[in-house]
């Protein structure tokens, strides 16, 4: 390790520890580490605004940011919810199916796990509370783990940013999403089963079946959102970027003429968090790019490809031992910081030992969203905490059984490639 090197890390970890944004902190770092190299520390400047003005890819996290809040804003969440009362709250733990249900709907608009718990999983946590039907950790902790798919079903803002580093298919990316986020929603509904059953958790009053489809209509717009995502894509009728921005349109078409939900006072409200959210993303993505130069400029990858080759490492093992690690990291660090500086060490001796790269970056998305539940640090437990007041104690003591069973199919999908490939080779693939 080089002596700039070393003066950029272990100013990286200063800064952090004090309780630096993870995004200055790497600013920070990268400009001591052009000092100590002898460099102009406008470099980190040029390189951060060609990064971000030379990706068209980019603009597609800020218009499905704006889809999201436009679509979580006004009447749209609440036929949704209605929708999902109406299929899977007859069942035994109503209310928890209708909470996973709810997240695997709304992960088709949002993209974001924070969004689904701060947004749509507040309204299903008064719900479950009310009356006592259950317990507040409970509500709490199935509320965060079911908003991890929010992510893995398309659109999702960290594959987008993952394709960015990996230069993988983001249509494919989307499409292996599918799978695995069904998966999550299933093992998270076994659980919640299993566990009403154990406990004796209310079981809601069955809506009659000759309301469905009326409820189904009001909801069905909506719903469409991720078919014409991938339609847009995968019919080579739009670029993501341009399918994002569909996105948008279309949210911003049914809420004002379609359902009439949304005033001009509101939107000038989304618009504005939305450019705040864009702007937080933008920042570490400058930060990431900063840093993915110098570890190039270091010849880091390349080397730590060459190592893993020489001691003969297999790709399963690889696969097991960077999930370890991501897991690991997921509790200190969000997704974006990850995916945009960590994952791209790995990519060259994915490369190598043959690893698919929509494969690989599935899997790596859907860990970091399982460290947004794992203790002690997940993101999601203190925004939960945060919009609800429920103790954090007793959210974590609930959420063990949920962090379990997502890291069982995290393992399935680590073993079963083709469980996130089966739909991307589908539609022609050939990864």
């Amino acid at each position: 390790m080089s002596l700039e090197l070393t003066i950029m890390i272990g100013t990286l970890f200063l800064m952090a520890g004090i309780g630096m944004p993870i995004a200055y902190a790497i600013l920070t770092a990268s400009m001591a580490y052009m000092v100590a190299a002898g460099s102009s520390i406008g470099i980190v400047g040029k390189t951060l605004v060609d990064g971000i003005y030379q990706s068209f890819l980019l603009l597609a996290v800020p218009l499905f940011i704006v889809a999201a809040n436009i679509m979580n804003a006004g009447s749209i969440s609440d036929r949704l919810l209605n929708f999902c009362i109406a299929t899977v709250g007859r069942f035994k733990g109503g209310l928890g199916h209708v909470n996973v249900m709810a997240s695997l709907i709304f992960s088709g608009m949002s993209g974001s796990a924070v969004a689904d718990a701060a947004g749509i999983g507040k309204i299903i946590i008064d719900m479950m509370r009310k009356d006592g039907r259950f317990p507040a950790g409970y509500a709490a902790a199935i509320t965060a783990a079911s908003a991890t798919i929010g992510p893995i079903i398309p659109p999702s803002i960290p594959m987008v940013l993952y394709a960015l580093v990996s230069n993988a298919s983001i249509g494919a990316l989307f499409l292996g999403g599918i799978l695995p986020g069904l998966m999550m929603g299933g093992v998270l509904m076994a659980m919640n089963f299993w566990i009403s059953h154990r406990r004796g958790f209310a079981t809601e009053e069955a809506i009659p079946m000759r309301d469905l489809p009326r409820v189904t209509g009001r909801a069905f717009p909506a719903l469409l959102m991720p078919a014409i995502l991938l339609y847009g894509i995968y019919g080579c009728v739009t670029t993501p970027t341009e399918a994002a921005a569909v996105a948008a349109a279309y949210a911003l078409l049914l809420s004002v003429f379609f359902y009439r939900s949304l005033k001009l006072k509101t939107l000038y409200t989304i618009l504005v968090d939305s450019a705040r959210s864009s702007a937080a993303v933008g920042i570490v993505i400058g930060g990431a790019l900063i840093l993915n130069y110098i570890v190039a400029s270091e010849n880091i990858t390349s080397a730590l490809a060459a190592y893993l080759v020489d001691v003969n490492v297999s790709p399963l093992m690889f696969l097991l031992a960077v999930n370890v690690l991501i897991l690991l990291l997921g509790c200190l660090l969000d997704a974006t910081t990850i995916i945009l500086v960590i994952v791209p060490l790995f990519i060259p001796t994915c490369n190598l030992l043959s690893i698919d790269l929509v494969h690989f970056g599935v899997v790596i998305v859907v860990n970091c969203m399982i460290g947004l539940i794992t203790p002690p640090y997940g993101i999601l437990l203190f925004v939960i905490n945060a919009v609800t007041g429920i103790s954090l104690r007793d959210i974590i003591a609930e959420v063990l059984p949920f962090l379990a069973v997502l890291v069982a199919a995290l393992l399935a999908m680590i073993f079963f490639p083709g469980i996130v490939l089966f739909l991307p080779r589908l539609m022609g693939y050939d990864g």
